[in-house]
């Protein structure tokens, strides 16, 4: 992908809004050097922090002076985005940055669009959109293990992984193309076993990859977990125990939770947003009809539903689902059946296999059954525990990886059903343009800027 032949300069606060130690305007472009030096009166070495004061060249002597700080210069290609990029770091108040933004907007830059500087990274061959999409994976990582993975992605190491399967495609491409060149031997070339065998491992090696972006998406992304039941079965007290700390209100009133409430935990690195939800029953309460329809609304948009039953009331879980779910939700979420009060009723803590739906003795006031709870939550996802090869991915990954073993697919059933050289050569070019979509090597303007929309400003 080429960079624009003559792109603006942008500009954009880099630093959180609201008060702070440090507030930073960053700029790129071909202006950049230019617009240091009307306002901080020169441009210093490269890459030196510079101290200086802001200066308003349009403002009289008096009130020309905005703030001091440090400036930075990086020019161009020796920079984040490749072109000339300078930083004015100045102090933290709303009020000061935004004045040297606009005194950098007066002298010939423009706001810069949301993701605009990783954008131009990526046109300008400085990162792969891997990488660029890592850096607001970094920004958005809502556990340790998610950052970590992030930062692993943007050093490389998913790119890494997809240009190792790309070189090997490409390779057996030329393998294989080489042999409808010389179409005379093509049948001996096919079915001398080497194609067949760099399919398969190539194939093998795509598996893996596929399986490690799974887990990076997990931990990413995470999944929603939304708890539901009879009122004071204990739904509240089963969001306390995962959370580890008293996050919902918990009474031996029933109706004590009346609305949604919401929490984020992590198990061994993986998300898990819990949603709490009003019990489900019939009442005449307008405040608890109303919590009751968005309790509902919840479990339908759920990735899990945890159905949290009262097992020392007797409740059978195939009649509360009955009661509570025949009607109103024809259609729902993979669950679970919990069954609180495990230390009251007397059953087994656990897991209880042959279940269906899965079931899960717990007992919230005493913690039993609750590694096992946490256990589970880990399988149904899919997730396993992380290593230090596992990277950031996004769910839009993980579909051109499945588009790629699906071309690797067709292309086998090509080879070994009717040994069709032109097929498979086809096949193959498709797998290329599959990986080829995740670093960027084939991307479309309409991807493009629904990635870097998705981005802060300033980054």
């Amino acid at each position: 992908m080429n960079p624009s032949a003559d792109p603006d300069t942008i500009a954009a606060i880099a630093t959180a809004s609201g008060r702070g130690g440090i507030g930073i305007v960053r700029v790129s472009g071909p202006r950049a050097a230019t617009i240091l030096a009307s306002i901080c009166g020169s441009i210093p070495a490269p890459r030196h922090a510079h101290f200086a004061e802001f200066r308003d060249p349009s403002a009289n002597a008096t009130d020309a002076v905005i703030d001091h700080g440090i400036a930075l210069y990086f020019e161009a290609p020796h920079s984040f985005t490749g072109e000339d990029v300078v930083e004015l770091q100045g102090h933290g108040g709303p009020v000061v940055t935004d004045l040297v933004l606009r005194c950098v907007l007066r002298l010939g830059a423009r706001p810069a669009r949301p993701g605009e500087f990783s954008e131009r990274a990526f046109l300008n061959g400085r990162l792969d959109l891997a990488q660029a999409e890592a850096i607001a994976d970094l920004i958005d990582s809502a556990t340790e293990q998610a950052a970590r993975n992030a930062m692993r992605s943007l050093q490389g190491a998913f790119s890494a992984r997809i240009d190792e399967l790309l070189q090997q495609l490409i390779a057996l491409r030329v393998y294989v193309e080489a042999s409808i060149d010389f179409s005379e031997e093509q049948i001996d070339f096919l079915a001398d076993g080497e194609v067949s065998q760099r399919l398969h491992a190539l194939r093998r090696q795509l598996r893996a990859v596929r399986d490690t972006a799974r887990n990076g998406v997990l931990v990413r992304d995470g999944i929603t977990l939304v708890l539901a039941g009879r009122p004071n079965a204990g739904k509240s007290s089963i969001m306390n125990t995962l959370a580890g700390r008293d996050t919902a209100i918990v009474t031996a009133i029933p109706g004590t939770t009346r609305d949604v409430l919401r929490e984020e935990i992590a198990i061994d690195g993986l998300p898990l947003h819990i949603i709490d939800t009003a019990g489900l029953h019939h009442s005449p309460d307008a405040i608890e009809q109303e919590g009751i329809r968005r309790a509902r609304r919840e479990i339908e948009r759920a990735d899990h539903l945890l159905l949290i039953i009262d097992s020392s009331a007797g409740e059978q879980p195939v009649q509360v689902l009955e009661e509570l779910f025949s009607t109103e939700h024809p259609r729902l979420p993979p669950l679970t059946v919990v069954q609180n009060k495990c230390d009251l009723s007397g059953l087994t803590p656990g897991l209880h296999t042959g279940s269906t739906p899965p079931a899960i003795a717990v007992s919230a006031l005493t913690g039993a059954g609750i590694a096992a709870l946490r256990a589970h939550l880990k399988r149904l996802a899919g997730y396993h525990d992380v290593s230090a090869g596992d990277f950031s991915a996004r769910r839009r990954h993980l579909d051109a990886l499945d588009r790629c073993a699906d071309a690797l697919d067709a292309g086998i059933d090509a080879l070994d059903a009717h040994a069709a050289a032109e097929l498979l050569a086809e096949h193959l070019r498709d797998a290329q343009q599959q990986l080829g979509e995740i670093t960027g090597q084939f991307s479309s303007d309409d991807l493009l800027g629904r990635i870097f929309a998705s981005f802060c400003i300033g980054k």
